[in-house]
């Protein structure tokens, strides 16, 4: 297997801090805005862009939830093993609001599907963005494009997009295996 190192930890922090200007261009105060990261890898990349906002653009009580959508999938049943449920933490309403979901990885679209579909069982929201890390743009199953972007990677089907979280795996960075 080799790997080959897309973003470093600097190159992925700067990343992050652009993409949280884009969305205050966009969403000014955050009052009608809720930031839903999606289970498992989306809730590191909320995480992050939540504590800029708040602690360096002083943006006051941003509205944060993580979504699992994992029995939403289309393909959840077509595993041999049985799936484990991250939790989902929304404790607000959607209803008449707008949600930015936010992960990691954009690859087949599948997940965001799922999402949208997930996330009724919370309300209807005004409007929906989508940011993503990485956008992996001609492996797409479904017409589902970001709003937001941080960068993106042209893959072969056998190659992986792994985002790496200092909080899981011990360091910030962002790599394309192939296997």
């Amino acid at each position: 297997m080799s790997r080959k190192e897309l973003l470093s930890a600097r190159e992925l922090e700067i990343t992050i801090r652009r993409l949280a200007c884009q969305l205050i261009e966009n969403h000014g105060d955050f009052k009608d805005t809720i930031l839903i990261g999606l289970q498992p890898r989306g809730k590191m990349l909320a995480k992050r862009l939540a504590y800029i906002l708040e602690k360096e653009y002083s943006i006051p009580k941003i509205a944060l939830g993580f979504l699992d959508i994992t029995f939403y999938r289309d393909d959840f049943r077509r595993n041999d093993k049985p799936l484990e449920a991250n939790s989902t933490e929304i404790d607000f309403v959607v209803e008449n609001k707008k949600v930015v979901f936010i992960d990691d990885v954009l690859y087949t679209g599948r997940s965001i599907r799922a999402a949208l579909t997930a996330v009724q069982d919370y309300g209807r929201p005004a409007q929906i963005e989508l940011l993503i890390l990485i956008d992996r743009r001609f492996s797409r199953h479904l017409p589902i494009q970001p709003d937001y972007c941080g960068r993106q990677v042209d893959a072969i089907n056998k190659e992986h997009v792994v985002v790496s979280w200092s909080e899981i795996e011990g360091q910030d960075a962002v790599f394309l295996e192939n296997q």
